[in-house]
């Protein structure tokens, strides 16, 4: 990108934006941006590194910056007024995944971590696993790795752990990102329908992946979940090695999976010879499929189970996965980032594993661009199964969407009942609030799923279990 130094983001507040902004600055370049909504979290953190935020779009913050590249977000389209004045004025930009390719992957072991669900805790824990090994990885990831405090990290290890988003890249590039980050090893977890507003159907998400598989060297690795159906149709065609791995299905094998008082504990077989016995600090049969990933990229990198069990023990994990937000009078409010049914489905089922006795509340919000549409409504019925009762919010930005194409949480509520248990529908942040504050009892569990900020209904909860009027 001929050594360009002071650099410029639209749309600089997303959060893979803000995250390549602080790897940048890091690394010593000038770095400022733009961007229509600025405040906190994301504005504190650009100001903390030093870096310049526009609010708001205007080709005068360009002529200010004078930037030797612009890197364009993928929210970003032709006729915002910055994107147009790049183009006028035949200034050098690139996207996101590109800039992270060329500044920070090339010449690095890429480790890409891919699939429809655990694509972030997976990253983190094995970011933490290679810290832990003293490799002293360089990672980006979708959400803040506790253990690290942040979601990315720049350091001068041979690793690059990175999330393999297979959303759009730019609107100038309309692959998946993951094609830009020069896999070396792969690990595919899943693959189902996702992202309905870029993809038509299941095929489009298969020729995705097909790619990514097929840019894999041959000296490279790609662990596959064969718990997927859809994996194990697509791996047959990788020209790379291949290990395949599964809850007993595969080469690798995570077998005797049992729930324990802290997590999970299981033992990871290759061919039938005992690898070694593990633990994990988190709840869920998932998270052990998410271990035993990072695991067999572990153990090709020649890190020894000891410390492989010492950063697992340690393992943290990731904010908004089952992150317990609050305990008022034996009442459990957690936080969830769960928005396709397969997700849902998992972290109740976590829930259920780990209390069979307790009472669980669902408390859902149809946020996600996909799970917005009616093509998920049979399977959102379906994913509610392990919980109680099931709350349904209005779903966001309704009025948006074409009506014969939206999901009706009351249709959704109806296909529950039939099904035996409670659920109803909601109008209101404030109704759910009301009518959990009147109904739960000490030893119940309320887990809260959404991939937004659910009108912050987190707190509002906890503060009128506490007393208050929320």
């Amino acid at each position: 990108m001929n050594n360009p130094k002071n650099i410029y983001l639209i749309g600089i507040c997303g959060t893979a934006m803000a995250s390549l902004a602080g790897m940048l600055r890091e690394s010593g370049y000038v770095v400022s941006g733009s961007d229509s909504d600025v405040y906190p979290p994301m504005s504190d953190f650009l100001d903390q590194l030093g870096i310049q935020v526009f609010k708001g779009y205007n080709a005068e913050n360009l002529k200010k910056a004078a930037p030797d590249l612009v890197v364009v977000g993928n929210a970003l389209s032709r006729g915002n007024v910055e994107v147009e004045y790049v183009l006028d004025s035949s200034m050098r930009y690139a996207s996101m995944a590109e800039t992270v390719k060329e500044f920070f992957i090339r010449g690095k072991n890429s480790i890409v971590i891919a699939g429809t669900h655990g694509k972030t805790t997976t990253t983190a824990m094995l970011a933490w696993i290679l810290d832990v090994a003293g490799r002293k990885p360089s990672f980006l990831v979708g959400g803040i790795a506790e253990n690290f405090g942040r979601n990315f990290q720049v350091s001068g290890g041979p690793d690059f752990v990175i999330e393999g988003d297979e959303y759009d890249t730019a609107f100038f590039d309309k692959g998946p990102k993951f094609l830009h980050y020069l896999p070396r090893i792969v690990l595919l977890k899943n693959i189902e329908f996702d992202h309905a507003d870029i993809y038509a159907d299941l095929e489009a998400i298969k020729t995705a992946f097909r790619r990514l598989i097929n840019i894999v060297p041959r000296s490279g690795l790609i662990v596959a979940g064969v718990d997927s159906p859809v994996v194990r149709e697509l791996i047959p065609a990788a020209f790379s090695r291949v290990a395949t791995a599964g809850i007993g299905v595969g080469e690798w094998q995570a077998r005797n999976v049992a729930p324990t008082a802290d997590g999970m504990s299981f033992e990871v077989t290759q061919a039938d010879s005992m690898i070694g016995s593990f633990t994990i600090p988190m709840a869920g049969t998932f998270n052990v499929q998410n271990a035993l990933g990072a695991i067999i990229v572990a153990k090709e990198l020649g890190i020894e189970n000891h410390v492989i069990q010492t950063a697992l023990t340690t393992f943290k994990s990731v904010k908004r996965r089952l992150e317990l937000r609050g305990d008022v009078n034996g009442v459990r409010v957690y936080d969830d980032f769960a928005h396709h049914p397969t997700a849902v489905l998992e972290t109740l089922r976590a829930v259920r594993e780990r209390f069979p006795k307790q009472r669980i509340w669902a408390v859902f919000e149809p946020r996600s661009q996909t799970c917005r549409r009616r093509v998920f409504e049979q399977a959102f019925i379906d994913s509610f199964e392990p919980a109680d009762s099931t709350l349904i919010a209005r779903v966001y930005g309704a009025s948006k969407l074409d009506p014969e194409q939206t999901l009706s949480p009351d249709r959704v509520a109806e296909g529950i009942r039939k099904r035996g248990k409670a659920a109803e529908a909601f109008a209101t942040t404030g109704d759910i609030v009301d009518y959990l504050a009147s109904r739960v009892q000490p030893g119940d569990h309320v887990v809260i799923m959404s991939n937004g900020g659910f009108d912050n209904i987190h707190n509002k909860l906890l503060d009128r279990l506490r007393g208050g009027k929320a």
